[in-house]
């Protein structure tokens, strides 16, 4: 994986530094033989879920002989591969919590105006870098609302280009509601005014946009679905490693302590899994002093570590998994077949991974156990049901990322014929 130059901000008001790119090797982009080019613009704020997906159909866009720019409005994990892709690092801003009713800096720094209108300066400026024959929002319009002074500018150039690209979004399998009905209905008329297509992550089998989105019949003509976005190639686990274990894993971490704190002491409260290894992956969002705390706590047979990129490796030999229900660690579970207790993240107003978690709950391959008031007891409980499950097959629909890149390069003969 290339590195990538990170860019940081001084603290106060002063405005971010310019956005900063990590160029693809020449040897796979030589523009003189590239016919079709791709603005990628994705914003995480906790999860890097969205980062994720983002880069993998960057990376299947490249394959079909397109120069993508991936341009990330937050830190990439380093766990991302995003080798063979053009990234545009804009000035990094992230949630400091679960609200999502302020933005920061990487050092907590509050944003400003003059930080907004800097930012908006680089993203128009990475995007006028060249012509675009696509653009491509990550979320948006159907969420990031917080970026609409950003979004609604890169809307408006990209329509009014002499060449204008194909415009369209990447949602994932679930949308959070709004507690107010008019925001959705704003998502679907912005959706209708300004973009070309909709890509919805999902099995239609399994999940539909109108489970979460009441507006989904006025998009119905832009909707198309991938299946799920994931389980590409990653590194073998080394021998031993994750065999029989119980895996417990949080993504980034940045809203996990509830779940790491009650995995460190619920090994020996288990029927079913206290005679095994337990395996805790702490995400690299949380801060070096915490996760040494956490591995000062580790007692006999449990492990704890950073997370892994050989992951769903470890998920393919375990006896069980831990975990929340994000859309990449959901899908990794349900790739590797393996047992699962989802303690889904729901605080405040999220309502999104409580759905996922309940979807495979009907379907027999998960025991879910809420979040609030978690405890050891309860963990290792919630631990020997899933144990006690028969074990099942859920298959879905896969190659997302293949799948956008087939409907994105057809949508582009489509204009061009």
């Amino acid at each position: 994986m290339p590195s990538l130059k990170r860019l940081s901000t001084t603290a106060g008001s002063a405005a971010p530094r310019p956005a900063v790119r990590t160029n693809p090797p020449a040897s796979l982009y030589d523009p003189c033989s590239m016919t079709l080019s791709a603005f990628l613009h994705v914003q995480h704020l906790l999860g890097t879920g969205h980062a994720v997906r983002t880069a993998a159909i960057g990376k299947a866009l490249a394959a079909g002989g397109v120069h993508v720019t991936l341009a990330t409005g937050n830190l990439l994990p380093p766990t991302l591969d995003t080798s063979g892709l053009e990234v545009v690092q804009l000035p990094p801003v992230k949630s400091p919590d679960a609200v999502f009713n302020r933005l920061v800096t990487p050092d907590g720094t509050p944003i400003d105006d003059a930080w907004q209108k800097a930012r908006v300066a680089e993203t128009l400026k990475a995007f006028s870098a060249r012509p675009y024959d696509l653009l491509l929002t990550e979320t948006y319009p159907f969420g990031r609302r917080q970026f609409e002074f950003e979004l609604s500018g890169l809307l408006q150039l990209a329509k009014s280009s002499s060449r204008k690209p194909l415009i369209a979004t990447s949602i994932r399998d679930i949308l959070v509601r709004k507690q107010e009905l008019w925001k959705e209905e704003w998502m679907a008329d912005q959706a209708r005014a300004n973009y070309d297509r909709i890509l919805v992550h999902s099995d239609p089998e399994f999940v539909r946009l109108a489970d979460s989105f009441p507006f989904a019949e006025r998009v119905e003509h832009l909707v198309r679905y991938t299946g799920f976005v994931g389980g590409g190639p990653r590194p073998v686990p080394p021998e031993g490693d994750g065999e029989d274990e119980v895996i417990v894993s949080c993504g980034g971490g940045a809203v996990a302590e509830n779940l790491l704190a009650a995995a460190l002491d619920a090994r020996p409260l288990s029927r079913r899994a206290d005679d095994t290894t337990w395996r805790l992956l702490v995400g690299h969002d949380i801060p070096e002093a915490d996760f040494a705390a956490y591995c000062a706590r580790a007692s006999e047979g449990v492990i704890v570590e950073r997370a892994r990129r050989d992951f769903p490796g470890l998920l393919q030999r375990a006896r069980l998994s831990v975990s929340q229900a994000g859309y990449n660690t959901v899908l990794d579970i349900l790739i590797a077949g393996v047992a699962a207790v989802f303690v889904p993240f729901a605080q405040v107003k999220e309502t999104e991974q409580t759905q996922r978690a309940e979807a495979l709950s009907a379907h027999g391959r998960a025991i879910v156990t809420p979040e609030q008031n978690l405890t050891p007891e309860r963990l290792a409980t919630a631990v020997d049901d899933a144990l006690a499950l028969p074990r099942k097959e859920t298959h879905v629909r896969l190659g997302g990322a293949e799948e956008s890149a087939r409907i994105l390069l057809e949508d582009l003969k489509a204009r061009a014929a």
